[in-house]
């Protein structure tokens, strides 16, 4: 019997070929409606309907399937194939009414609706529509489709669903295995499962699709027979996770990068089967247990403000096949369970970014098929143990920023290619086994207590090395042999900074970014660096070089090149603009002199000229064009002279202007107004002078959060207009500008990993100091030492995330706004030297966060205000005020009528004419400080909070 049947399948095999070969097999009606669809496009030669011609067989038309008794076409697969046009209603697509797969994934339907007629498809059991650029809502016709067993819209970002369409889908598509939404609009859908569905579905894919609302039991995660699940990115999920106690054929879990909080449900450590857990990223808080070891019993499980938070659970011990586990970017606490040192199958382990303490265990029993291991960014202590550096399948281990102290030890894994112990405690001589690491791409110890000698040579002996970062090891010396010339084949990025050293390495290959600085090199840039063609990151600051600038040869690609605070002498070279990608030039602190060049106004990629504190002179460049990038021109501390250029305004990107501290010569450049980016106007000893008259401007420096012009001649009001627009100094504008409660600054570019430092220096009274970077925080007016007169307008109060105020110096007169009472974020005021009248507004006491007030020799008249930090304040805050009294001054106050009487005309004639104009060093400490500090005087006076939060974002 079984015989018979073998040859009846033989014989109807051969009548088949005879029928294939004899006859075309491509139904004329399908033929036709093809070559038409093949008209309706656009297509370049690689395209895989290039192929269909008229006249052929279209069975034999590449990405084309047909029926091999019917001729109909039945599959058409025209993934990737170069389509560009709109699929239109009349599409002759829709004719092939046979089609049981269709295929259109990665073209361009050029923002197509999705037409009604792919619900025409009766037959079809695969759709897949993905990244094809089909926009509006999901058709209702979809869920006609009963026989769907895949379906994939993923990565059409404007397509929408709407709830009825997505309900009749779950019922009619009672065979469905497969459904991909990655990045489709369904936040306007919930996702309910069905009874029919449930039966059926094994993979579910819906990540970043503005799902939204709180899970339950009831959704159509808690399908029975789901082994793929995918919903990361879903940042409006919120609640608490799912318990899948309905679902335990789960093999693959990512929900990662979402809202979700509370604790982690028991059931999750009942998923034995998973291969794949991510919880990365998420908001769960709390505390959970870790005595409990393949148990049923749970205590309540509370993870942290923000982030993951607690001890990790030892009941995730079940998980026996995991090959995967990431619970990084969350906030787990305590030390790392014994338990996960012992999953046989896990290859791969991410706990960076929480707050893990203590040791890692000396001896482990798992880890055979360990790839990538990362526990960095914690607060791990003691010695690192032998095995991580002798895993045998290990490719990438990261342990960087802990507090593990200790000898680093010998190593064995000879297939890892990453390395990353950098910002430890970690001491002693890099091991010579590290030299063997043959494979070995990536080597990062820099930040740490690293001591004895290695000759520099032993590092080319890794050739496939390619990033090597040894920087801030100030004991670890690096020998470097004369006359040996270090090759290295591979390396593109070497990191030197902040290890004494005092000569340059010699090397050749095709490095591309290399970090000298820090260091005590002295003397020329020797020749090499010259002509490293390859080199477009050059970063040899804070050294001794004395190299004059002018022989210093630019080459082309360079993009980034920081030879601040050395000893460069000379003028700086037109030829410096050979390198047309410049995009940072950073030549402050030196002692260059001679005029700027115009053509580094004209470089077309600069996005940061920093030329402060040199001895050039001449005027600022002023061919700025329309299409130049620069957004921080610093050329404070120059002798530049003559006006400023209009072409300045042309600079829409800028962001930081530091001019201060010239001898340039002109009236307030008004038409800077409309910088839409400027955030940072510094123009303070000058010579500026004139009223600052307002052109009107619908926004007038609309993100302006530093404005500086102290120091000048300018005359007249007060500029009211201005103030009034000033809309960043206000908390309502911060709130929206903050990203994440995290700071921000002023200049975020990133570069090689550190962010540009911006140098800004400012200056209070006698003291002056030096910021490296400038938070948005920092909000200041500073109009002192000029000659504005008139009242304080009352629209100052509007500004209510001013941090430091600075009128002092001039001849304003009336009396103290009331409305300053409003400016509760005020660190520093100073109205010293003027002419103020009337009595100081008890509002003032508002003021919670005053370190420093300055009202002295003004004519103020009546009792010293007390409470909160008026209590504070010294005498010198209110000398050369006769008519004051009460504490702190020794004058008590009276009923007598000459102590609130108007000061003479005698007087202030004096006031105005005399010693008012007379700088008062005051010393006022240091409750100003708003970015790193180089200099004095550091939290002598207090801690002012933005201050704590920055030092520590910084110290991170």
């Amino acid at each position: 019997m079984e015989s018979w049947k073998a040859w009846l399948l033989v014989c109807w095999q051969f009548l088949l070929f005879q029928f294939s070969s004899s006859h075309s097999l491509c139904h004329p009606h399908d033929n036709f409606a093809l070559l038409q669809f093949k008209a309706s496009f656009t297509v370049d030669i690689d395209s895989k309907i290039t192929t269909w011609e008229n006249g052929t067989d279209c069975c034999s038309w590449q990405g084309v399937t047909c029926d091999l008794i019917s001729g109909h076409v039945t599959g058409l697969n025209l993934m990737q194939s170069g389509l560009e046009n709109q699929i239109h209603p009349n599409s002759t697509l829709f004719q092939l009414s046979h089609l049981q797969s269709l295929n259109l994934a990665l073209n361009d339907f050029s923002d197509s609706p999705m037409s009604p007629l792919f619900g025409g498809f009766e037959n079809l059991a695969h759709l897949n529509l993905s990244d094809s650029s089909f926009i509006g809502e999901i058709p209702s016709q979809i869920s006609h489709l009963s026989k769907l067993e895949s379906l994939d819209l993923s990565y059409n970002g404007r397509l929408k669903w709407k709830q009825s369409t997505w309900n009749r889908l779950l019922q009619n598509a009672t065979v469905l295995r497969e459904l991909v939404l990655d990045e489709t609009n369904m936040s306007s859908t919930a996702i309910r499962s069905s009874l029919n569905l449930s039966s059926s579905l094994v993979t579910l894919s819906l990540v970043e699709s503005e799902l939204k609302g709180i899970l339950t039991n009831d959704d159509i995660i808690c399908l029975p027979n789901l082994q793929h699940l995918y919903m990361s990115y879903n940042y409006n999920l919120l609640g608490q996770l799912p318990s899948f106690g309905c679902s335990t054929s789960l093999t693959i879990l990512d929900l990662s990068e979402n809202n979700f909080n509370g604790s982690i449900p028991p059931s999750f450590f009942n998923l034995t089967n998973l291969t794949f857990l991510d919880l990365s990223s998420n908001y769960l808080k709390g505390s959970i247990p870790n005595v409990f070891h393949q148990s049923n019993r749970f205590e309540e499980l509370d993870l942290s403000d923000n982030h993951i938070g607690g001890e990790l659970p030892s009941t995730l011990s079940n998980l026996q096949h995991l090959i995967l586990l990431d619970l990084s970017l969350n906030k787990f606490s305590g030390q790392i369970p014994s338990w996960l040192f012992d999953l046989p199958q896990l290859s791969y382990l991410y706990c960076s970014e929480n707050q893990l303490e203590g040791h890692l265990p000396n001896k482990i029993t798992g880890f055979s098929n360990m790839i990538d291991l990362r526990f960095d960014h914690n607060l791990l202590n003691g010695t690192i143990p032998s095995w991580c550096l002798s895993l045998p399948s290990l490719v990438y281990l990261s342990l960087s920023n802990n507090q593990f102290t200790g000898h680093i030890s010998a190593t064995s894994s000879y297939s890892l290619k990453i390395l990353d112990l950098t910002n430890n405690k970690l001491r002693g001589n890099i091991h010579e086994s590290f030299f063997g690491l043959v494979n070995l791409t990536i080597l990062l110890l820099s930040s740490n207590n690293l001591s004895g000698s290695v000759n520099f040579s032993l590092f080319s002996e890794l050739q496939n090395l390619g990033i090597l970062s040894l920087s801030h090891n100030n004991q670890l010396s690096l020998n470097f042999e004369s006359n040996v010339n270090c090759s290295f084949s591979r390396l593109i990025k070497l990191e030197l900074s902040s290890m004494g050293l005092t000569e340059f390495p010699t090397i050749s290959g095709d490095v591309s970014f290399m970090d000298l600085s820090n260091n005590k090199l002295n003397g020329r840039i020797p020749n090499w660096l010259h002509e490293m063609g390859s080199l477009f990151f050059l970063n040899l600051s804070q050294n001794l070089l004395t190299t004059p600038l002018g022989q210093f040869s630019m080459n082309y690609g360079l993009y980034y090149l920081d030879l601040s605070f050395n000893l460069l002498i000379g003028d700086i070279s037109s030829s410096i603009c050979n390198a047309s990608s410049l995009e940072f030039l950073i030549l402050s602190h030196n002692k260059l002199s001679g005029i700027i060049p115009q053509c580094l106004a004209s470089l077309s990629f600069l996005r940061v000229l920093d030329l402060q504190m040199n001895k050039l002179f001449g005027s600022v460049p002023s061919n700025f064009s329309r299409s130049n990038q620069l957004r921080t021109l610093s050329l404070n501390g120059n002798q530049l002279e003559g006006p400023l250029p209009k072409s300045l305004s042309n600079c829409n990107s800028l962001v930081i202007l530091n001019l201060g501290n010239n001898q340039i010569e002109d009236t307030f450049p008004h038409w800077l107004q409309t910088l839409l980016n400027l955030r940072a106007l510094v123009l303070r000893a000058n010579k500026f002078h004139g009223t600052i008259t307002y052109l009107k401007t619908k926004h007038p420096f609309p993100c302006l959060v530093i404005f500086d012009i102290s120091s000048n001649n300018f005359s007249g009001p007060i500029p009211k207009a201005y103030i009034k627009n000033f809309k960043a100094m206000t908390n309502l504008f911060q709130v929206h500008d903050a990203v994440f409660g995290n700071l921000k600054y002023l200049f975020e570019d990133i570069i090689g990993g550190s962010m540009y430092p911006d140098y800004m220096t400012i200056t209070t009274k006698s003291m002056s100091l030096t910021f490296r970077k400038i938070p948005t925080e920092f909000v200041n007016i500073d109009l002192s030492q000029n000659k504005f007169e008139g009242e304080i307008p009352k629209v100052i109060g509007e500004l209510d995330a001013l941090i430091g105020l600075n009128f002092s110096h001039n001849r304003l007169n009336g009396l103290i706004p009331q409305s300053m009472g409003n400016l509760t974020k005020l660190e520093s005021l100073d109205l010293s030297s003027n002419l103020l009248t009337g009595t100081i507004p008890i509002e003032l006491t508002n003021l919670n966060f005053l370190e420093l007030l300055n009202l002295s020799h003004n004519h103020l008249v009546g009792e010293i205000p007390q409470g909160k930090q008026f209590n504070t304040f010294m005498n010198d805050s209110y000398e050369g005020n006769l008519g004051l009294c009460g504490l702190p001054l020794s004058k008590k106050c009276g009923m007598d009528n000459e102590q609130h009487s108007p000061p003479s005309l005698t007087v202030l004639r004096e006031h105005k004419f005399g010693f008012g104009w007379k700088p008062v060093a005051i010393g006022y400490g240091c409750g100003m400080v708003f970015g790193v500090v180089m200099g004095c005087c550091v939290l002598l006076l207090g801690k002012p909070r933005w201050l704590v939060r920055m030092i520590g974002s910084l110290l991170n």
